[in-house]
């Protein structure tokens, strides 16, 4: 088991659950202590001075020459079982325990609480909110998630379309570009060849009509000498000539012409189309693209703002259920304002919650501990911590049943003492925390005080007296036993003990008897030698024996 006592919501109850009356409960009760002590020891004394020595007359048991007066203060040495544990004080407190807390942003006025210190079960009704204004929020948000939806609707119906344009008219941009694209090959494949088919053909034929009218006009020019033919005739001839070679020329030119200019005019014009077709596909990709980013952004935003008033409405709808709040488990109804104050009140001089109270977001209202499983936190001295361990069996008592016990276990130690605080700044408590046994029947709640035996272990057929009659001096235990008229001091070693006997281990038999007070100064007959008491100091006792008629330095304190 952990020895971590720190308390989560619904696990480990807080130590203390209401401090202040608790402090107030301590200092009465140390009050009330301080009286009985004060009256004991004034009985006591008075019992002590009034009792006489009787010469007449011996003890039970006891020594020849004391007088039976004092056959009450002796005890007779015998081996006993006892047990060995501290007994220790604390209070209660639930094992585990829930913090009902304002779950509402806005305004959270009280309309109905339930009464504190009452045992609800789960499901109970703890507090109700006003819960006009969650209903009217709750209005808003319904109609703003109706126009998130209805844009949310119209931009994806927009962004659908803008998709359909794109592709529409990007599958135009290709037809353009293809057009163009087979325009070129087109003019490549078949204008250019045709075109340069038909000027060779000109420029051929040109020249073969110009070879044969050569021919004839040298035929005529040799008939016309012979005077065969007239002149006229020859002329043209002649004539005919001129003109096939002028064709011949301009034929030549044609081709020159052609493909100088024409030919690289025409052939840079379809290419340019293509260009112009591929770069308005590109154009036109980045047009739509860009318009369906947009479109797209309009669309997750609107997703977005649908999103986020859906949301905001079951943050309303759960605001509104919190106006209302149920306890989580069954236990006992614990007001915030009682952690603080050990009573009725909030913190500071604020009212204790009722009707018409206005917590803030997240304050605590109230616990919820669970009673049906209660565990005690137990403050023990620093010098015993180290004794107890987990397991260990505890009895308990509460104030409010001091005559019913309750068994319990150990289940941890706390890490870190705490002080006693102004009352004693050098007393070390560490607390024990420890889980009782089914308790429900006694209807025990959290803070009351109890009383506890926290069980070490046994003693078994051991040699045992009473505390009160072993003393110490220094390092030394002893105890008085009858001498003749009077008591001497018998040195003895002890063991364990508890809060009404210790295990003797040497020094006394069975059957001894010792005094269960401190004699007087004219009562003692034998001291102590002072190299046993003082051995550091040895010079101011004899080195052998008891010394009878005087005594040690320093006073005997009881070993109690």
């Amino acid at each position: 088991m952990s020895a971590d006592f720190t308390t989560p919501n619904e696990s480990t109850v807080a130590p203390e659950v209401l401090p202040k009356a608790a402090r107030r409960f301590s200092w009465r009760l140390a009050l009330i202590a301080m009286g009985f002590v004060g009256l004991l020891v004034f009985t006591t004394n008075y019992l002590l001075d009034g009792r006489s020595w009787s010469d007449s007359s011996t003890r039970r048991g006891a020594t020849p020459g004391l007088q039976s007066g004092h056959d009450l203060d002796l005890h007779t040495v015998a081996r006993t079982d006892f047990d060995i544990a501290i007994p220790v004080s604390g209070e209660l407190a639930a094992l585990r325990q829930v913090e009902v807390r304002n779950l509402l942003e806005g305004r959270a006025v009280i309309t109905e609480i339930v009464a504190e210190g009452r045992r609800v079960a789960t499901g109970d009704v703890l507090l109700k909110f006003a819960s006009e204004e969650a209903a009217d929020k709750i209005k808003d948000l319904q109609d703003k998630l109706k126009t998130a939806q209805a844009e949310a609707v119209s931009n994806e119906q927009a962004l659908a379309i803008k998709k359909n344009e794109r592709a529409s008219e990007i599958e135009k941009a290709n037809l353009q570009v293809q057009l163009a694209q087979l325009a070129l090959e087109g003019w490549i494949s078949g204008d250019l060849v045709s075109k340069r088919q038909t000027l060779a053909t000109e420029i051929e034929a040109a020249t073969i009509d110009a070879e044969r009218l050569r021919k004839r006009y040298a035929e005529s020019e040799a008939l016309v000498t012979k005077g065969f033919i007239s002149r006229d005739e020859y002329e043209r001839d002649r004539i005919a000539l001129i003109q096939a070679d002028a064709k011949v020329k301009q034929s030549a030119l044609n081709i020159e012409v052609y493909e100088k200019f024409q030919r690289p005019q025409d052939e840079a014009k379809k290419r340019s189309d293509l260009e112009q077709a591929t770069a308005e596909r590109a154009r036109t990709e980045q047009k739509k693209d860009s318009e369906i980013v947009k479109a797209q952004s309009d669309f997750e935003s609107s997703v977005f703002r649908t999103k986020n008033a859906s949301e905001r409405l079951v943050q309303g709808e759960r605001a509104l259920e919190n106006t209302t709040i149920r306890s989580p488990t069954d236990g006992l109804v614990v007001y915030a304002s009682s952690l603080e104050s050990g009573g009725w009140g909030r913190t500071g001089d604020s009212a204790p919650l009722a009707a018409g109270t206005e917590l803030k977001p997240n304050e605590l209202a109230m616990i919820i501990p669970d009673t049906s499983q209660m565990v005690a936190y137990l403050k023990v001295s620093e010098a015993l911590s180290g004794q107890i361990k987990p397991d260990q069996g505890v009895t308990i008592f509460s104030d409010a049943s001091p005559t019913t016990p309750i068994h319990g276990t150990v289940m941890n130690v706390s890490v870190l003492a705490e002080s006693g605080g102004w009352r004693d700044p050098n007393r070390r408590d560490y607390k024990v925390r420890v889980l009782l046994d089914e308790t429900e029947s006694l209807a025990l709640k959290p803070s009351m005080r109890c009383k506890a035996s926290i069980l070490l272990g046994s003693a078994n057929d051991v040699l045992s007296v009473p505390v009160q009659s072993v003393f110490r001096m220094g390092a030394v235990t002893f105890v008085y036993i009858p001498d003749g008229m009077g008591f001497s001091q018998q040195k003895v070693v002890i063991g364990r003990s508890n809060e009404m006997e210790t295990e003797v281990l040497s020094g006394l038999e069975a059957g001894d008897q010792v005094l269960l007070r401190e004699p007087g100064a004219d009562e003692v007959v034998a001291r102590l030698p002072a190299e046993v008491t003082n051995p550091k100091d040895q010079s101011s006792t004899k080195a052998s024996g008891l010394t009878t008629g005087h005594t040690t330095s320093g006073r005997p304190v009881r070993d109690n």
